[in-house]
């Protein structure tokens, strides 16, 4: 059974850093890139880094590229996010996904459609 796990949100000050970790189950990540999204308050979800599942290539969003780093441990069967210098306008619901597509490459031109397992999702609050 596929499964995604995430972890590693809480309450942080602007300026700080967190580090989310997306544990992943009934597969191992060749077999699918990873995206990790984010949901604020009535906006759309939209995806913000993605690791391609055969060269660990990284692709991030604009808004996001330069603080964020994503990244993967195989032997974990991991994935992470690494986010420093957060913003309140980072505040959202996190959450990875993947397609299950071996060799598939980031990034996508819609990621939303092309993810078929999800995790539940961690909050993410930037505030003082």
């Amino acid at each position: 059974q596929v499964q995604l796990v995430e972890s590693g949100g809480g309450l942080v000050q602007p300026g700080g850093s967190l580090r989310l970790s997306c544990a992943a189950s009934g597969f191992t990540l060749d077999y699918g890139a990873i995206v990790w999204f984010r949901q604020a308050p009535g906006k759309e979800r939209e995806g913000v880094a993605c690791i391609s599942s055969s060269d660990a290539v990284a692709y991030y969003e604009d808004s996001v590229r330069g603080r964020f780093t994503i990244s993967r441990n195989n032997a974990k069967n991991t994935v992470y996010l690494q986010m420093n210098s957060l913003k309140p306008e980072d505040t959202a619901v996190y959450s990875c996904a993947t397609d299950l597509v071996y060799g598939s490459l980031c990034p996508f031109i819609d990621p939303t459609a092309a993810m078929h397992y999800w995790g539940k999702g961690t909050l993410v609050f930037v505030s003082s």
